[in-house]
């Protein structure tokens, strides 16, 4: 009998994971995925445009993309008709996009061959199968059999870190999900990480949408058209809010330098400092998920639990911070409520909200009594927040060590004031 591993709910809530990685931002995450289709509605278009975006770094309908060396099946295709394709879309041939026109079946080889292939070119980010007919071995579509026969690729996509992209093709009855039209069972749908389903508007030939569903992205319609042989988006995309939440956990901690107590209390810090709404329930999950921004931002984190009670103990390390220890939060975010610092919060037994004088800068010092032992300890003082200058320096540091994390180079940016270089990844090159 395999032995049962389990994990507590307690564990796998403290544990900090590696964020999810994408190929296409927002769109294609690190795993198995489906492209489907209806015949000649331009999938292979599609696939093709994807494979060169990532092999050159290049977005795809406007979204970032992990650059690396991509890997095409095009096993229903020739040379010659995928040199005419590659003249189509682009005039820069790119060293990184390979193609072959053969491959083995699932559990025959397939996985091999990949696996090797990703040996010899280790930043393999992509690999793209056209189509997925062509390397099964099954003739039965159940729903047991369909999830079963790709079970082999969903773990090789996990072992060895990359997104594996299979096309495949739709039913011809129509039905009010898209998803439901995807040829075979719902075996294939139930086993793969993220399903794309390409329909073209029935009015307009030269128009589809784009429909995307999957494990670790949002539900999604993305309309798109034909420009030439390009598939672009057809509306202007509409740019997201920033986060401002690691900004305000930054500029809360450039002057507490260290916290100890309940997420309801780091709360009420940060809504009388910056107003606004901080809900207990959401705030660990949101530490958790911009842990790697808020390390660039010179902020560790670590949940604890003591006397029955989760806590949390944050600290500041101006030294680690890349901003420099200015303020981040845009002006119009900052309440008139002045900001609560040492000297008027009183230490609670769960809380002990103290500063760490090697780490911060102040303009005085004065000495704070610590409940535990009565001893007094120098505390900085810190006048009114200034404003950032900085804001958009600091949105494109976030973004670009974002980009880092996922494997991505980028050139260090010219900001308004100073260049802004010298970013440092926090997550390890293992598993990239």
């Amino acid at each position: 009998m395999r032995q049962l591993i389990t994990k507590t709910s307690e564990e796998i809530m403290s544990t900090l994971y590696k964020p999810t990685v994408f190929t296409v931002e927002g769109l294609l995450a690190q795993g198995l995925n489906i492209l489907a289709g209806s015949p000649k509605v331009g999938k292979s278009w599609l696939a093709l445009e994807l494979c060169l975006a990532v092999a050159k770094g290049d977005k795809l309908l406007d979204r970032k993309t992990m650059q690396g060396s991509a890997l095409y099946f095009c096993l229903e295709d020739s040379y010659p008709r995928i040199q005419s394709r590659l003249y189509e879309l682009t005039d820069e041939p790119s060293d990184k996009l390979f193609f072959s026109l053969k491959a083995d079946t699932i559990g025959c080889g397939l996985e091999e061959q990949i696996a090797k292939f990703k040996s010899e070119n280790n930043d393999l980010h992509l690999v793209v199968i056209d189509t997925l007919q062509m390397i099964r071995n099954e003739v039965d579509s159940g729903y047991g059999s369909d999830y079963a026969e790709l079970i082999p690729l969903k773990a090789l996509a996990e072992q060895l870190g990359i997104t594996i992209v299979l096309i495949h093709h739709l039913r011809k009855a129509a039905d009010n999900d898209p998803f439901n039209m995807i040829s075979g069972s719902t075996g294939l749908n139930g086993c793969v990480d993220g399903l794309l389903v390409l329909l073209k508007n029935k009015r307009s030939g030269s128009q589809a949408v784009l429909h995307a569903t999957g494990r670790d992205i949002e539900d999604q319609e993305i309309a798109i058209k034909k420009q030439g042989v390009l598939w672009v988006l057809a509306d202007e995309s509409e740019d997201k809010p920033i986060e401002l939440f690691p900004f305000a956990i930054h500029d809360l901690m450039t002057e507490l330098c260290s916290f100890k107590g309940s997420a309801t209390e780091l709360c009420e810090l940060l809504k009388d400092k910056f107003g606004g709404e901080y809900f207990a329930n959401r705030l660990t999950r949101d530490l958790f998920r911009f842990a790697y921004e808020l390390q660039n931002f010179g902020v560790t984190f670590t949940p604890k639990r003591s006397n029955g009670q989760r806590l949390l103990l944050l600290s500041y390390d101006k030294n680690s911070d890349s901003s420099d220890g200015k303020k981040l939060m845009p002006e119009q975010h900052i309440s008139s409520v002045p900001a609560v610092t040492c000297e008027t919060e009183k230490p609670s037994e769960s809380s002990d909200n103290t500063l760490n004088s090697e780490n911060c800068l102040a303009e005085t010092t004065s000495e704070v009594t610590v409940p535990d032992d009565n001893s007094t300890v120098p505390v900085k003082q810190f006048a009114d927040p200034v404003l950032s200058e900085n804001f958009i320096d600091a949105v494109a540091h976030m973004l670009s060590n974002k980009l880092l994390a996922q494997g991505i180079k980028v050139r260090p940016f010219e900001g308004a004031n100073e260049p802004l270089s010298g970013a440092v990844c926090p997550i390890s090159s293992e598993g990239r």
